[in-house]
């Protein structure tokens, strides 16, 4: 062929070709689809945009207006089922699934059932914050309810050697999986509170794992069993986007069964750090206070005082002189003043005539009688005044008398009982 007659198109025009030419399969338009969620990103103006994967392909999927279409909130592991057609995306070419419907393999049943006994829970008081029980600091020994031989009972026990080796570890082996494990963690919760223990704290847990791996700690009786605790509980269930109804009721959830056990225990570095502060600290303020005593001892030692002990006394003394001096020049004022009163009063009785004495006394006594005679109640009465009493009270206004009451007239010569008859 010649090379003029040979016609070059561009990468749109293929991929546009290549798109039509898929959408016309009636197989890739109406697909249906099982996989796992991976590289999820979050709702963008309402569209959904994530890879579908099984354990050997994967495949991109777009789900457009998606808000209000899905009965769960999507996430990297999830395993879903979707309905939907295959087409070509012209920007970059590469194929993907528009999604118009989505929902978990298997798991919508469960969720529901898992959500109708949250509700339960929640209404019956479970889940109430009044309920949770403080974790202690610093343990002493602590249970840990998991099964024997996982990634999690390792986990747990090094982050708690590593960060708090004084505190004792108890494992109370249990099936964290399958049909029989809600029974055998509950039976190890019950046997984790037994006295002969003696727990400061009980972790309960496992690792992660899909929606059916974990179940067993969505069941009700080990809700109960964790809310009957005597023992204050960490539950440690999966990872930390795994919420389970045993993280609602326990006492405290740990996103991991790692981040449960440095919840149990301090870190012991940062104790002996502390303690060195407060060390530190203390002999600063012992030398200092010694210091400052040592000054204090300094400049009483030198002191004008007790380098002249008798100084002190001294001046003292010379006080007390001068108060003495004080007080005798005082008592001898007052004697002669006393002294001068007394002469001019002798004098004065000297000068005047008994007969003068006399008369001024009856001139005085007559002042007086006429104040009191001006006092006299009675001398109202001499006027035509009377006083009245009712029940031996005497009587200031209408309001103190009603009919019947009987009445102690009192005028200048006498008194009169009289009886109301009407008050007006």
């Amino acid at each position: 062929m010649n090379e003029q007659e040979v016609k070059y198109y561009s990468v749109t025009q293929y991929n546009k070709a290549i798109k039509n030419y898929l959408d016309e399969i009636d197989a890739l338009r109406d697909v249906h689809i099982k996989g796992e969620i991976s590289n999820y990103r979050g709702a963008t103006r309402g569209h959904l945009y994530f890879t579908l994967k099984d354990e050997t392909s994967r495949i991109s999927v777009v789900m457009f207006n998606a808000e209000g279409r899905l009965d769960f909130t999507p996430k990297d592991g999830d395993e879903v089922l979707i309905d939907g057609r295959i087409t070509v995306y012209e920007a970059n070419g590469g194929y993907q699934v528009y999604a118009d419907k989505m929902t978990l393999a298997g798991n919508g049943d469960l969720l529901k059932k898992l959500e109708e006994l949250k509700k339960k829970l929640q209404a019956e008081g479970l889940f109430d914050e009044a309920h949770k029980k403080p974790i202690p600091k610093y343990p002493e020994r602590i249970g840990i309810v998991t099964a024997p031989n996982k990634a999690a009972i390792k986990d747990i026990l090094s982050t708690i050697k590593r960060r708090y080796p004084l505190c004792e570890t108890i494992l109370f082996p249990a099936l964290v999986q399958g049909d029989l494990a809600k029974d055998s963690i509950v039976k190890q919760i019950e046997e984790a509170n037994d006295p002969k223990y003696n727990l400061d704290t009980l972790i309960v847990g496992r690792g992660g794992g899909s929606i059916e791996d974990l179940w067993a700690f969505n069941e009700e009786i080990v809700a109960r069993a964790i809310y009957d605790s005597r023992v204050p509980i960490i539950s440690a269930v999966g990872h930390e986007i795994d919420f389970t109804i045993a993280d609602f009721v326990a006492d405290i959830r740990a996103a991991t069964p790692t981040a449960a056990a440095e919840i149990a225990v301090p870190n012991l570095a940062d104790l002996l750090n502390t303690i060195n502060q407060y060390k530190i600290r203390l002999n600063n303020n012992i030398t200092g206070n010694i210091s400052y005593l040592k000054d204090i001892l300094k400049k009483l030692s030198t002191s004008y005082v007790l380098s002249n002990p008798l100084a002190t006394f001294e001046i003292r003394e010379q006080k007390l002189d001068e108060l003495v001096n004080r007080l005798n020049t005082n008592l001898i004022h007052k004697l002669d003043v006393s002294k001068n009163r007394f002469d001019s009063i002798k004098t004065k009785r000297v000068l005047l005539h008994p007969e003068d004495i006399l008369v001024k006394y009856n001139n005085s006594m007559e002042l007086v009688i006429n104040k009191l005679e001006l006092l006299n109640p009675l001398n109202v009465l001499k006027k035509g005044y009377s006083v009245t009493k009712v029940n031996d009270k005497p009587l200031k206004s209408i309001k103190d008398v009603k009919e019947k009451d009987k009445l102690n007239i009192k005028i200048i010569d006498g008194e009169i009982d009289a009886i109301v008859e009407g008050v007006k």
